[in-house]
């Protein structure tokens, strides 16, 4: 057999490259996909024993948080368990991220013990309507729970309303609240009291108020106490909970949702939409600078993509545009400071309004909204202003540079006729309107290509003058 010509060997390389590009892209691929799954939670397997899957509501209620929970929920489902233990300690958060994860512990197939642990912790404003929810509600020795008022926030800060409109805020949030409680079989009436006035509880006070069931000092002793009792569902079906020898098993969070779960946060949402269109703007400004634009565009997309998932204000989002507007007018058209202020109040008001969330707090705070304000409009008003300075500057590169630059005439230059000027060391066809004798100083008033329209520096000079 004769040994493969140089095309046959081309070939077989070309395939061998070809199969590892494949290989690689296809498991870049894989690897991709892998982050899209939802997070492991233990063995498929868990025997005959019965399965507890573990949730964790830890931090304010958002959005990728209660994706989670959902995910946890309907794994639990797919996997049969007994029972799903989500332990809480939240001061509260968002509306709809509180009101998916209550629709989603009503529609569970899977009985769901919602646990206020550990001692400390507190299940307050959304977290008082999520413990409220479900069908156990259990609170660890010294824990409380309430304070759920609809808030009118700004950067936290509550604000005065108009009594009509916040009696009917009120309405809203109590009837979301008895439509669940009562079916419960909890008290309506004295959970209304954490809306109406604000008023916060003990454990104690929860169970002798009858809001919640039971009081435990640990995971394990919940599920002792629940095994053999029984429970009425939320569609009125009663359910004998068997957790002898129970597994418990939690349901992480996988490191993308914890991630996401930051980026979602609103202050971290309004510093990234800020960066984004900083870095962006400076690389418009300033082009060639790169780091800027680079940096600019990663924040700005991981801003949309919170977008996606928080109650955005559009009137937020236009405030903020009018102040950058503001800035760039400020720069091009001094008005003493007016218009500078009027952004950073564009821009403020914008941060404050950028999330809405109608029954709980929720939203960027002073703080933030405050440091991230001041800084942007000085930088956006300072690059204007280099710009603008740039345009006045001469041109230090290209032909242009030689108008107004002394060259010294090599030969006499007859007027209307080519002779040679020495510019910067480099010899160039000049042509003059004047005869100027070998060894002159000239002065170049215009460019043509490769040659020079030249004056005798003296008639520049009166000319100038």
């Amino acid at each position: 057999m004769s040994a493969p010509g140089p095309s046959e060997r081309r070939a077989c390389r070309f395939r061998r490259a070809s199969a590892a590009a494949g290989f690689v892209i296809f498991s870049a691929m894989g690897a991709f996909a892998a982050t899209l799954l939802p997070p492991l939670s233990g063995a498929e397997v868990h025997g005959s024993n019965p399965l507890v899957v573990e949730l964790k509501l830890d931090g304010e209620v958002e959005p990728i948080l209660a994706a989670y929970i959902d995910e946890g929920l309907a794994d639990a489902a797919r996997r049969h368990a007994s029972l799903v233990l989500l332990t809480m300690d939240t001061p509260g958060g968002l509306s709809d991220s509180m009101k998916d994860i209550i629709q989603h512990i009503l529609a569970s197939p899977v009985p769901v013990a919602v646990y206020v642990w550990p001692t400390g912790a507190r299940g307050a404003s959304a977290g008082f309507y999520i413990l409220l929810s479900a069908d156990i509600a259990a609170m660890a020795p010294g824990t409380h729970a309430g304070a759920a008022s609809p808030i009118i926030a700004i950067g936290g800060f509550p604000q005065q309303i108009d009594e009509v409109f916040r009696r009917k805020i009120n309405q809203d949030a109590m009837a979301f609240l008895r439509s669940f409680t009562v079916r419960r079989g909890r008290n309506p009436e004295l959970a209304e009291k954490a809306i109406t006035e604000s008023k916060a509880f003990t454990e104690k006070e929860c169970l002798d108020g009858k809001m919640i069931d039971l009081i435990v000092n640990t995971s394990d002793d919940l599920i002792r106490e629940l095994d053999g009792r029984t429970i009425t569902r939320f569609d009125g079906t009663k359910v004998t909970l068997a957790l002898q020898s129970a597994v418990l098993e939690p349901f992480e969070l996988s490191a993308r949702q914890r991630f996401l779960a930051r980026i979602v946060e609103p202050d971290v949402f309004f510093v990234l939409l800020i960066l984004g269109v900083l870095g962006l703007y400076t690389e418009f400004t300033h082009p060639g600078v790169i780091a800027p634009g680079v940096i600019g565009g990663i924040c700005l997309i991981l801003a949309l993509y919170a977008m996606h998932f928080l109650p955005v204000n559009l009137a937020g989002l236009f405030l903020i545009a009018l102040s950058l507007a503001f800035f760039i007018l400020e720069a091009k058209a001094p008005s003493h400071g007016v218009l500078a202020l009027g952004g950073i109040v564009s821009m403020f008001l914008g941060a404050v309004f950028l999330i809405r969330s109608p029954l709980t707090a929720g939203g960027v705070s002073l703080g933030v909204a405050l440091s991230a304000t001041l800084p942007f409009g000085v930088l956006a008003v300072v690059l204007m202003k280099l710009v603008l300075r740039s345009r006045k500057w001469k041109t230090a590169t290209g032909k242009e540079e030689l108008i107004g630059c002394q060259g010294t005439v090599t030969a006499e230059l007859k007027a209307g006729e080519e002779g040679m000027v020495r510019v910067h060391g480099e010899l160039w066809r000049a042509e003059s309107s004047q005869p100027v004798p070998e060894g002159k100083t000239v002065r170049i008033s215009k460019v043509e290509g490769l040659k020079l329209y030249v004056e005798p520096v003296e008639v520049a000079t009166s000319a100038a003058k």
